[in-house]
Parts: C-alpha cells; structure tokens; sequence
C-alpha cells in the first residue's frame, strides 16, 4: 500500500502545469471519479484490521497533497491570464451622456422659484379615490369631470387623479396650519392627443391658508413666478373664470404677441395665452377639510408644466416632449 501511495505523489509531482489544458488533464487524471486517487480510495477499502487503521491516514494525506498541486497551479493559470488582460492596450467603452428630461428642467427652475417665496414641496398617490379628487374639492355628483369622458376610472371610486389639487386636500387635512406649499405631478385626463395637449401632463399646484390671506397675496405671488421664469418685463393679465374649488376663481395670461405665425397660431390670434387657473380656496373646501373657514382663508393655483415647458424652449408640438426622439433629448445634455 506505501509503494502505490508513494507511487502516486510523485506521479503528480512529476506534472508541468503551464496551461488550462494542462490543468485539465491533471484534473481528469487523479481527481475524477475513475481517477487515480479514487482508485488508490477503492483499494484502501480492500484493507481489513489493523492494516485500515494504520493506512487510512495516509491515503488522505496522499489526495490532499494532489489536490494542493491542482489548486495552486489552478491559481496560478488564473493571475496570469488577469496580468494578460491588464498589460493589454484594449479599447475602452465610451457611452454618450444623458440629460435629464425638460420637463423635469421645468419643474425644477419653478419649483425653485416657490421655494424662495417660503413654499415647501408635496407629493401624493396618482391614484386617487373619490373624496380626494373630487368630493372634498366641492365637485358635485353631477359634473362633466366625473363622467368617463374626462377621468381615467381604475375601480368604483377610484381613478387616476386628474389634478395635483388631491395633495392639496391631504394636506389640508393634517390640520397643520399654517400651509405654503407647491404640488408638482403628472396627472391624466381623458381627452384628445394633439399638439396642444395630451392624455397625461404635468402641473405644478400650489396652495397658501393662513388667517388673512387675500386675493391680493394670491396675485402678488404670482406676478413674482412670472417676472422671475418669464423676465421683468412679461405682460400678465388676470380673467375672470369658474372652478369648483375656488371663489372667486381667475385664468392668468401671458402676453406673446402675433409677429411670428407660430405665437399667431399657439394664442389663436389673440396674443395672449393661458397658462394658470388660480382663486381663493372656496370656504366649502376647507370645511370638508376641517378647516374653520371663518378663521382661515386661502388661495391656491394650478400652472401647466408641460405648456410652460413648451414656451420655455420654442416647442411648437407637446407630443415632442414625449415620444422619446433622442435627436431632441440630445438637445439637453447641457443645460
């Protein structure tokens, strides 16, 4: 049994190992199944008494030694080929830089705007149940928005907001008064995709109760957004209009003019275009939100992102901001 045991070390001492295929038929060898020290193993369980007792060690030390061999040669074939690769001149893999979407450029330049008029950022669920979108917003059971034709139904009472005013009312009913805070959000509404608006947008809400507060703040706050995004010298004009959540309720307007054909067509011959709803919270809206209208008072304002976004950077057709053209996105690498 010594002279096999013997025998077999110096067989796999006697083994150049220089290639992975080399090393293989080491392996193939002695360490398989039908391999030599599985063989010296079958033969060891020939031994009986005393003679198993006095060899069993020693066949053990016999494979660990052969596999010692294996494994440094092993380690060995594998820093030498990690040294190949690093001394080798292999061309490097250059990807093109991204940029993040207009969109978000937007709401990022307006959302800092707010914030140095002392409003902090919410955000809230894109689905939304009933109470949330519509009911503590003063809709009626009866208005057109609730109908499929506006609202994008997920379930029974439950549909994909259709506005940021949502937040507006989670927040109101935390009851942690005072509150100056902006909404941004995507927000979907059932109505036709054309160059002027689309199934999903973007809006940037906001909203301010506190006792005192006059529609005089309300348009104050916004004369600052606009001279700040638009310049000093934009011409702004306030009208008169309906929403269900506020009152009295206005549409700001900024002035384009109609020298160019595209300004023409974008403000429909008028030189002007809308670009925020805006009012005094409706005192309805705060009692469902267990606010004391009698104590508090508040205004609030919803501005379009997208739209926004669109006279910001000369885009004629909103479908552009979204139909993933890398032509266009490249545009924005470095802003």
């Amino acid at each position: 049994m010594k002279d096999q045991i013997d025998n077999l070390i110096q067989q796999s001492k006697k083994h150049t190992i220089t290639t992975k295929e080399e090393l293989e038929n080491f392996r193939l060898k002695f360490l398989v199944k039908k391999g030599l020290v599985n063989e010296l193993f079958q033969e060891f369980k020939s031994l009986v008494g005393e003679e198993k007792k006095i060899w069993g060690k020693e066949v053990n030390i016999a494979k660990q030694k052969i596999e010692a061999i294996f494994n440094e040669a092993q380690l060995k074939l594998s820093t030498d080929d990690s040294s190949i690769l690093e001394e080798q001149d292999l061309p490097g893999y250059f990807s093109n830089l991204g940029s993040r979407h207009p969109i978000s450029f937007v709401v990022d330049e307006m959302s800092l705007i707010f914030e140095r008029l002392g409003f902090s950022v919410a955000t809230g669920p894109e689905v939304e149940d009933d109470w949330h979108n519509f009911s503590a917003l003063n809709f009626p059971y009866n208005h057109p928005a609730r109908d499929m034709q506006d609202t994008f139904f997920v379930g029974e009472d439950i549909a994909l907001r259709t506005h940021t005013s949502s937040v507006q009312v989670r927040l109101m009913e935390k009851g942690e008064l005072p509150i100056r805070s902006i909404m941004p959000g995507r927000v979907y509404r059932n109505e036709a995709i054309s160059a002027r608006s689309n199934c999903f947008f973007h809006q940037v809400e906001g909203l301010y109760i506190d006792k005192g507060v006059s529609f005089s703040d309300l348009k104050q706050t916004l004369y600052n957004f606009v001279q700040e995004f638009f310049g000093a010298n934009t011409r702004v004009r306030f009208r008169a209009s309906y929403f269900p959540f506020t009152e009295p309720s206005a549409e700001m307007d900024i002035y384009l003019g109609i020298e160019t054909e595209s300004d023409a067509r974008l403000t429909k011959g008028t030189g002007w275009l809308e670009i925020l709803g805006c009012g005094m919270v409706d005192p309805n809206v705060l009692e469902n939100c267990n606010i004391d209208s009698k104590e508090y008072s508040g205004f609030a304002f919803g501005l379009g992102v997208d739209r926004i976004a669109m006279l910001k950077y000369g885009v004629k057709d909103l479908r552009t901001f979204f139909n993933s053209d890398k032509r266009f996105l490249d545009q924005f690498v470095n802003l």
